[in-house]
């Protein structure tokens, strides 16, 4: 909880409304991928598990680098570090002008690769921070507002593109991206002065200070971060839960285009108009009506029905159900990350890293659902989100409660 400006809620609202900012671009950011993926695959005539491979690179990031994020925070605060994100942003962005020129999907992925650095560090940061500026048991109201920021850039990024570039995706030259990238660096290189130049308070949890351990009393006499059960029970469930979110929002274009809707990329709103719906009601209900915990159970209950219907209704009217999936998907990661970062005190920040490593997830089962697609065709490859919301199901009912 942060400690210097007590609860009231306008001493939050200017901070609330630039992490927003930083949330969007988020979204931006991982969005890009959605246009990118069709593009790679016709261009390049490469198959869907290899135009996935930059999600895979996106991703894979956070695993390399969600501790030393957390190291560089502890080292320059939260500010500096989301800063430094978007000069991340800016270098992987531009190195897809060349990866274009040369048509080389090993220089896509070197780009990914960066801009996911990028991601990383500014989720690295602006998460946690957001769960703890206020109350923790309304910390899932807060990420819900973000949320909404969030998944309502995911589609404006590939009708972003497609607006600059003035094509039908299928008409689209890998150089015709240019132009819209380098309108993007200049965007990201001026979201980083905004956030050098914040008014955003350096915050810190309840017990994260030595001088104050006595404030979260189950975590005093905790030696490693290992010991805390919610939390590695937690860690996998935002494994599982980013692996699903990204397939519901990251394959709607690529599945639209797989069978045949024509202007494929207005179908990239179907998951986030399900996801800010979500939102808004969890905006609304938490913690006044219903517990972050509740939501969870109720969300991978819907998400599980989304995930059976696309698999089993005709293939031309599955693609509606993303949205089930999709609203399932909203509450999930407000309610994960307070839910899994409660009680670690000193072991916050260490906390915080597990869950950022834990968005690997983004990169391992994409890449999953595109082998699956090139084996079994796309629609059937949605089979593989019901095992995930099963084990979300499950901390939403047990797991979160686990102590030691």
């Amino acid at each position: 909880m942060k400690k210097s400006t007590g609860n009231d809620g306008k001493s939050f609202l200017i901070p609330i409304m630039i992490i927003g900012l930083m949330f969007f671009a988020i979204g931006f950011a991982l969005g890009i991928n959605s246009y990118l993926i069709p593009l790679l695959n016709s261009s390049l005539k490469i198959s869907s598990t290899e135009s996935y491979l930059v999600l895979a690179a996106t991703f894979s990031a956070f695993l390399l680098f969600g501790y030393p994020a957390s190291l560089v925070i502890g080292k320059i605060g939260y500010k500096n570090t989301m800063a430094l994100s978007f000069l991340m942003f800016a270098v992987g962005f531009y190195l897809f002008i060349p990866s274009a020129r040369n048509e080389s999907l090993p220089l896509f992925l070197v780009a990914s690769f960066i801009s996911g650095m990028g991601n990383t560090f500014l989720q690295a940061s602006v998460n946690p921070y957001i769960t703890i500026l206020g109350p923790i048991e309304s910390a899932a109201k807060r990420m819900s507002i973000m949320g909404i920021a969030n998944k309502l850039a995911w589609p404006i990024a590939p009708l972003f593109l497609a607006l600059v570039i003035g094509k039908e995706v299928e008409q689209v030259q890998l150089v015709d991206i240019n132009l819209p990238f380098m309108i993007i660096i200049g965007v990201f290189i001026l979201l980083g002065v905004i956030a050098l130049l914040a008014p955003l308070p350096e915050v810190k949890a309840t017990g994260e200070d030595e001088d104050s351990a006595d404030d979260c009393p189950y975590a005093a006499n905790k030696t490693s971060v290992w010991q805390f059960p919610h939390l590695l029970l937690g860690v996998l469930a935002l494994f599982f839960y980013v692996g699903v979110e990204t397939i519901s929002l990251g394959t709607l274009v690529d599945y639209a285009t797989s069978l045949g809707l024509a202007n494929a990329e207005y179908y990239a709103w179907i998951a986030p108009i399900g996801m800010v719906i979500g939102y808004i009601c969890g905006a609304a209900f938490i913690p006044k009506y219903i517990s972050q915990d509740k939501a969870l159970r109720i969300c991978a209950y819907l998400a599980l029905f989304g995930s059976v219907m696309t698999v089993v209704v005709p293939a031309d009217y599955s693609i509606y159900f993303i949205a089930f999936m999709a609203l399932g998907c909203s509450l999930m990661w407000p309610a994960l990350w307070p839910l899994a970062m409660t009680d670690l005190g000193k072991f916050t920040k260490a906390g915080s890293s597990l869950m950022v490593i834990a968005i690997v997830g983004g990169a391992l089962i994409p890449t999953a659902f595109a082998s699956l697609k090139d084996v079994f065709g796309a629609q059937n490859a949605y089979m593989i989100c019901i095992p995930c919301f099963l084990y979300i199901l499950y901390y939403g009912i047990k797991g979160h409660k686990i102590r030691s």
